[in-house]
């Protein structure tokens, strides 16, 4: 029983945090399977076409160039432009986290004043839940 929920609550906590990643890279790995399979087939088409035994050293070194070649004109263009946008826009833009800082300190601020005793080990049990050593984030710049 215990074996079970330690099943359960690692798929939940690791299968429910990266969901996203894991289908991204379940999609990845069809995709590239699916890609290097029908290459394969092209390649042996082309060879019987022209006369020629498929070599296993020559596709490979065929497909290794050719998804490369793509991974540089569009994997690594989109991740440039989703990760260092977004980066770069959410560091130098007005609605980025200096705004939420400034806010959540002005809550801690009145959570101390209004709060008691108690206030100071339930924000600590918060900043640990949500990973944040010394409350709140230094302001960019």
């Amino acid at each position: 029983m215990a074996d079970d929920q330690e099943r359960s609550a690692w798929r939940h906590g690791v299968l429910g945090k990266y969901a996203y990643a894991w289908i991204t890279l379940g999609f990845f790995a069809v995709s590239l399977g699916l890609h290097w399979y029908f290459g394969w087939r092209s390649y042996v088409g082309d060879a019987q076409e022209h006369g020629q035994a498929p070599e296993w050293a020559e596709y490979l070194n065929q497909m290794l160039r050719d998804t490369f070649e793509n991974w540089q004109s569009e994997f690594l263009q989109l991740l440039w432009q989703v990760v260092g946008l977004a980066y770069f826009l959410y560091v130098g833009s007005p609605s980025s986290k200096e705004n939420d800082d400034r806010m959540e300190e002005k809550i801690d601020l009145l959570l101390r004043l209004h709060g008691g005793d108690q206030v100071q080990a339930e924000m600590e049990d918060i900043d640990r839940r949500f990973l944040r050593h010394g409350g709140s984030a230094k302001p960019h710049g």
